[in-house]
């Protein structure tokens, strides 16, 4: 038996008034997506218990098939692990983006899409003068980088009651009530703030000023958390070898943690530019060789939602479609044992441009999948199915032909 899984990430969605009331993944030309629907089966799952945060750590690990209420401990844990780093016992890692704030305001939380480069020097310099004594500046992608909080002689004065915000929950929002809060917030702040005047002058944000890009104006710290532990996915599922596609380091973590192998696609962006075509290509080549699921995760819709982008989201999805989830299906419908499912992780309003609790639709399909009536997937027709996962991490075993 092969199995594929597709994530859209964020792509559940509300009906929009521009859409005369439909959702995005409804106007989307989908006909892929729609074929699974009629040869399978489409449901809703609810990936996020309410007292977590409704971010995408908590929803992939629910959809990979893990109880986030027993392994989840922060994100940028997760984002270390895909790095390779190892976090001690008494360690801590913290989201670091670099953002841009302007009289207050989140203008961009990813600080207008920085590059890779751009980043690293950045870091570099935060490195020289906020880190020592056991803190570290770790770049990673773009705007999605890394502090970890070593045990060294200054101890991590926070707790697991500290909190903070992410900051793609601000888009043009006042943060002036969203900065970290809680025991040991305030050299969390410190470093935030302290962060302003080291960038101010920098030379990548001057050449980004005369470019007429947004500047890097400082650090946002977010997602604090130790080291989780997981069991492997063999052992918990009984099927032996996995792999990910997915240009978003918390994706490549999650896998790390439960034993899957990496697969890295050149041109993948975690952006509404990403190669969706060599994403596909690279997943068919993963299930036709050693793996016996694979897992290609898109960002791009969320991306799109974060940035109230209606038109973007739906291109996204037509492009999932067409070149990720048309030609995987061709590829494992000539196979005597197959299941395929399309899911997102959680709902990313573009009203909101936020993540937000609430199911998401899903649609399987296979070899043994029994159909039901449905024949198109969106949104509504997930919410008047009747097949529903309140608990979203036990759709996986339901996926892999469980009950």
């Amino acid at each position: 038996m092969k199995y594929a899984i597709i994530i859209p990430d964020g792509c559940a969605d509300e009906p929009q008034e521009s859409l005369g009331g439909k959702t995005p993944l409804a106007v989307a030309r989908t006909p892929h997506m729609d074929s699974l629907a009629a040869a399978g089966m489409v449901g809703r799952a609810s990936n996020v218990p309410k007292t977590l945060p409704a971010g995408s750590d908590v929803a992939m690990m629910s959809l990979l098939g893990y109880d986030p209420m027993v392994h989840y401990t922060g994100r940028a844990p997760l984002e270390t692990a895909a790095q390779g780093i190892a976090l001690g016992p008494a360690d801590w890692a913290v989201r670091c983006n670099l953002v841009t704030i302007e009289d207050q305001v989140m203008r961009s939380f990813t600080a207008d899409q920085i590059t890779s480069e751009e980043a690293r020097d950045l870091l570099a310099v935060a490195q020289e003068e906020l880190g020592g004594d056991g803190l570290e500046f770790v770049p990673g992608v773009s705007y999605r980088n890394l502090l970890l909080w070593r045990d060294g002689t200054k101890p991590p004065p926070f707790t697991e009651e500290t909190r903070t915000t992410p900051p793609h929950d601000l888009t043009d929002k006042l943060v002036t009530e969203d900065y970290p809060r809680g025991p040991g917030s305030w050299i969390l702040n410190q470093i935030m703030n302290d962060s302003f005047a080291v960038f101010r002058d920098h030379p990548v944000n001057r050449a980004r000023r005369n470019a007429g890009k947004l500047p890097a104006t400082n650090l946002w710290l977010w997602g604090q958390g130790r080291a989780p532990s997981f069991q492997s996915f063999a052992d918990a599922y009984g099927v032996r070898r996995g792999a990910m596609i997915t240009a978003v380091d918390l994706l490549r973590g999650l896998a790390s943690l439960i034993g899957w192998d990496r697969i890295d696609v050149p041109g993948a962006t975690g952006y509404t530019d990403t190669d969706y075509a060599a994403k596909g290509r690279y997943a068919i080549d993963a299930i036709q060789g050693a793996y016996d699921i694979i897992c290609v995760h898109i960002e791009a819709t969320d991306e799109a939602s974060h940035e109230g982008d209606c038109a973007a989201k739906i291109a996204a999805l037509e492009a999932i479609d067409q070149d990720i989830v048309g030609p995987l299906a061709e590829v494992l419908r000539c196979r005597d044992n197959w299941r395929l499912l399309v899911s997102p992780d959680h709902p990313t309003p573009i009203r909101t441009k936020t993540h937000s609790h609430g199911s998401v639709p899903f649609v399987m399909a296979g070899s043994d999948v029994q159909p039901d009536t449905n024949t198109v997937y969106d949104d509504a027709t997930a919410d008047m199915s009747g097949c529903s996962f309140p608990v979203g991490w036990k759709l996986m075993r339901f996926f892999l032909g469980g009950t």
